[in-house]
């Protein structure tokens, strides 16, 4: 935790066990290595050029933080014939504890949901436009959307994670403005029910397809997933402003997005694991599942 006049701010951090670490952390190098990992996962040969100094001197350090725990294998990429790893900051601080002392209680942190949700929430603040798709017939399909029941338990759930609510939090599909679209946005539905969605479809890196009848298709897996409790989880950079995201929550027919929501609410730890055939990006797929056997999806299963 670091105390700031108005706020208290909490970082993820790896509990160093052996002191040895620190001498480690003491190299200029070292740092410098740490903070281009930390804009964006390289390989060795990436970071020495940027640096200007020998790939085998990288690989050195890289071996050595990776051993730490400080950094992580995050990939392997085939370059012109050879293997690159890339590399990833694994946490944002290192804390080395002297002794066993009384520990301070205070109420729970959500370190995972924060971490996830940045930057969709940003000190205590909702800092994207949830948006749904109008129950009305509309667009080029001229569909209803039935998912805005969903996004009530959606809502409740980041309501959880904000302290200083503003409003209005959502628009419909159809009050969207070109301006709106450069924002944060977190859209619920599928891109027949909700016309953002369409305009992103092509964006993500698992689809629905027009084609095949709404189906949704993974290139990462090579799978058409047919079925009508099948829905996605992804995020990804907002194509009409780099500098924001966008996280979709959809599915081909309202149990599929019921299913995305609940498996983002339960299982985030799973998501943040990225596609299991491309770790780097989040991009997942999931089947709903009736636990109880009321006739309501109330869980999730991950396919990838």
């Amino acid at each position: 935790m670091e105390e700031k006049e108005k706020e208290q701010r909490a970082y993820e951090t790896l509990l160093a066990t052996t002191p040895k670490i620190l001498r480690i952390l003491s190299n200029e190098l070292v740092l410098r290595i740490i903070r281009l990992l930390a804009k964006k996962p390289s390989c060795a040969m990436d970071l020495a050029r940027k640096l200007k100094e020998h790939e085998q001197k990288i690989y050195y350090h890289l071996r050595n933080l990776e051993k730490f725990g400080i950094v992580e294998l995050l990939k392997k990429e085939e370059r012109v014939g050879a293997i690159a790893k890339i590399y990833r900051v694994r946490y944002p601080a290192i804390s080395f504890k002297l002794f066993e002392d009384e520990k301070i209680v205070n109420k729970k942190v959500r370190i995972r949901e924060l971490r996830f949700f940045k930057p969709f929430i940003k000190r205590g603040k909702l800092n994207a436009t949830l948006i749904i798709g109008s129950p009305d017939p509309h667009g080029k399909y001229a569909a209803q959307a039935s998912d805005g029941c969903c996004a009530i338990d959606l809502a409740l759930f980041l309501g959880s994670l904000i302290k200083d609510p503003s409003l209005p939090n959502y628009k419909l599909d159809t009050e969207v403005k070109k301006e709106d679209l450069e924002k944060n946005l977190i859209l619920v539905g599928g891109p027949k029910s909700n016309i953002v969605v369409d305009k992103v479809n092509k964006n993500l890196p698992i689809y629905f397809d027009f084609h095949r009848e709404w189906n949704i298709y993974s290139p990462l897996s090579k799978t058409v997933y047919a079925e009508d409790d099948i829905g996605v989880i992804e995020k990804i950079e907002n194509p009409f402003n780099s500098k924001k995201k966008i996280l979709v929550l959809a599915g081909k027919r309202f149990k599929g997005t019921r299913a995305a929501i609940i498996a983002l609410i339960r299982h985030l730890k799973e998501i943040e694991k990225g596609n299991k055939f491309d770790p780097s990006i989040i991009a997942k797929v999931v089947r709903g599942v009736d636990r109880d056997a009321d006739n309501r999806i109330d869980d999730a299963i991950f396919l990838e």
